[in-house]
């Protein structure tokens, strides 16, 4: 039983010290390009907002998460917004319960743009398995900077944090 024990201290240690190594990095992946339409009819382009850190909030109506963290996209549009932060929330609502996008925009007070992608043609681009909320973070160069899946609670502070980071480093240079 002993060798036992020392084995899984040595692996345990292994382990440990294979978390701080050092992790090549990745290269660049530029945000593909995509047009849609906002609740009011109006086209935006992805591209046209280079220069910009752009946050693309996937979500649908249905979606319980998806709900809990807009009101958290909209205090970092309020308050960054001037910074250089856009926020894209893209609904996927399809054809049928597309109708419920605008109003419910509407009575929750949102004022970020508000994309409708009804056959779900951007987030497949970004996100196959089409898993919702799914947010993704575009820096001022128009390269990835980060993907995440999911919603959970404090998940909006690292993503105000990480944000903050790319508004200040791109403005400092």
């Amino acid at each position: 039983m002993m060798w036992w024990k020392r084995l899984t201290r040595v692996f345990a240690a292994l382990m440990f010290a294979a978390s701080f190594a050092a992790v090549p990095a990745r290269a660049a992946e530029s945000a593909s390009d995509f047009t849609l339409r906002d609740i009011n009819g109006q086209s935006v382009t992805l591209s046209e907002l280079q220069g910009k850190v752009v946050i693309l909030s996937f979500w649908a109506t249905w979606c319980g998460p998806c709900k809990e963290e807009m009101p958290h996209l909209q205090r970092m549009y309020t308050e960054r917004g001037d910074d250089g932060l856009v926020v894209l929330s893209i609904s996927t609502d399809d054809a049928r319960s597309a109708s419920r996008v605008k109003p419910f925009v509407k009575k929750m007070g949102y004022t970020f743009p508000v994309l409708l992608d009804r056959d779900s043609t951007v987030i497949g681009t970004y996100n196959p398995s089409k898993t919702l909320p799914y947010t993704v973070v575009v820096d001022r160069r128009g390269e990835i900077a980060r993907r995440h899946s999911g919603y959970n609670p404090g998940d909006e502070v690292e993503l105000a944090e990480f944000v903050g980071g790319l508004l200040s480093t791109a403005s400092e240079g």
